[in-house]
């Protein structure tokens, strides 16, 4: 999207709206079942966990987006690290690709909670059918500006903010103030069924509910005072997000049992209200939902579709056939669109945090191998980074291959695809430039 008549338009205000605005969504309204079924009793600190995992890895984003702003500061970061080639281009697909499962999640958790307003037990073909149509309706408010997408963030930022919390506070006072204690004291202290290894597995899927902040890097060009203001806006987004996903955990695990938190895994904050607040609390639940999915589809799709024009004019991705100033933004929502039609939530959720977490392990390497005294990093901290994630990640994966070697396939299979699309496209960049230069050397 070209709003070169918006340039610098963006506060820390707004960029923490929009940070907000797509990490408060699918990632805790989706995400609480799937969790609790891996931490059990844990859950809380799975999600506390979570927030210190990606507390670790938001340095090198900060230090690198700070004194290199741009639109697409993922994309730009992995080209200064490994050079415009095969590496650098696929991983930044990777990052790309895990954001436009993100937006598939968000759509059909839309579907899945509004569905809950009117008690349907067997939504069938409903989910996928609203959540291209929230997709679509997202697309729509972007191609209008930058300004009304600031706006509307900000709007939407603090009714689900607000929202939420008044919802996590009230359950948390009907359950008597002592849940709290399960912040330090988890009724199950062993997850069910897989262990500590089903604990790690459980942080993984968590960062999902966090990883929204790296879009904030796609918007540095757009925000006023970057140097200064884009690793406030992460810090500020993530904190927020942190204490708010703990009050509504808390109050979940209050009103549901573990197994009765897995049976409603994708719609769990409403099964919670239920027994609480009756049909009203299911109804506010839904309402605070459908704003948070929505808004956070409207923040993802106009961050991604920055990161997608990077990677156009860097000659790492296609665009479409003419000159249409907001192609990126169609190809983001058409691919988006795709995926929320053919998978359900457990699947995305599984495909976006490996594609996710191995991208930033090649963030983190790429900064402590060749960017350290560029950025002016601490090594130590990126290299803690690395070891976070490879320990939540590799016992996701192991758990994924025992129960769902699909999802691992699949992964693999698009993985395999984005490097082969990447190998072929950096060789015909190599033929065209030759060809330029010859053409220089004829007509000279």
């Amino acid at each position: 999207m070209n709003h070169t008549s918006d340039r610098k338009s963006l506060s820390l205000t707004g960029s923490v709206a929009l940070g907000t605005g797509v990490m408060i969504g699918a990632g805790i309204f989706a995400l609480v079942g799937q969790v609790g079924e891996l931490a059990g009793g844990w859950m809380p600190w799975a999600f506390l966990a979570g927030a210190v995992v990606v507390l670790f890895s938001t340095y090198s984003y900060i230090r690198y987006s700070a004194t290199n702003p741009s639109s697409g500061g993922i994309a730009m970061l992995l080209k200064a690290a490994y050079g415009p080639g095969v590496v650098a281009g696929s991983f930044s697909l990777f990052m790309y690709v895990s954001m436009i499962l993100a937006e598939s999640l968000l759509g059909r958790t839309f579907g899945t909670y509004l569905l809950r307003a009117f008690d349907v037990s067997d939504p069938g073909i409903w989910v996928p059918v609203l959540a291209v149509l929230a997709i679509a309706s997202a697309a729509a408010v972007n191609l209008v500006g930058n300004r009304l997408v600031e706006r509307s963030a900000m709007i939407t930022a603090a009714v689900k903010i607000g929202g939420i919390a008044a919802l996590a506070i009230a359950g948390i006072l009907a359950t008597g103030v002592g849940s709290l204690s399960r912040l330090v004291d988890a009724g199950d202290r062993t997850p069910p069924d897989h262990g500590w290894a089903g604990f790690l597995a459980a942080v993984a899927l968590t960062i999902l509910a966090y990883k929204g902040f790296t879009t904030i890097t796609n918007h540095g060009a757009d925000l006023r005072r970057p140097e200064r203001n884009l690793g406030r806006s992460i810090l500020i987004s993530i904190a927020l997000c942190t204490m708010l996903y703990l009050l509504i955990v808390v109050a979940v695990s209050g009103s549901l049992s573990v197994p009765q938190i897995v049976e409603a895994r994708d719609y769990a904050l409403a099964e919670a209200a239920a027994p609480l607040f009756g049909p009203w609390g299911v109804r506010l639940t839904v309402i605070v939902a459908v704003v948070a999915t929505l808004s956070g589809l409207i923040a993802s799709l106009f961050s991604v579709s920055k990161l997608y024009d990077m990677l156009r004019d860097m000659g790492q991705a296609p665009g479409l056939p003419g000159r249409e100033g907001h192609q990126s933004l169609y190809i983001t929502a058409g691919l988006a669109i795709l995926m929320a039609a053919f998978f359900d939530l457990s699947r995305i959720a599984a495909l976006g945090a490996i594609l996710y977490l191995t991208m930033d392990i090649a963030i983190h390497l790429g900064v402590i191998r060749r960017l350290r005294d560029e950025v002016d990093a601490t090594v130590w901290i990126p290299c803690v980074a690395i070891v976070l994630d490879l320990a939540v990640l590799v016992p996701f994966v192991a758990l994924k291959a025992g129960s769902d070697p699909l999802t691992i396939a699949l992964t693999a299979g698009v993985a395999l695809a984005i490097f082969a699309a990447q190998w072929v496209t950096v060789r015909r960049r190599g033929d065209d430039d030759r060809e330029g230069d010859e053409h220089e050397h004829a007509g000279a």
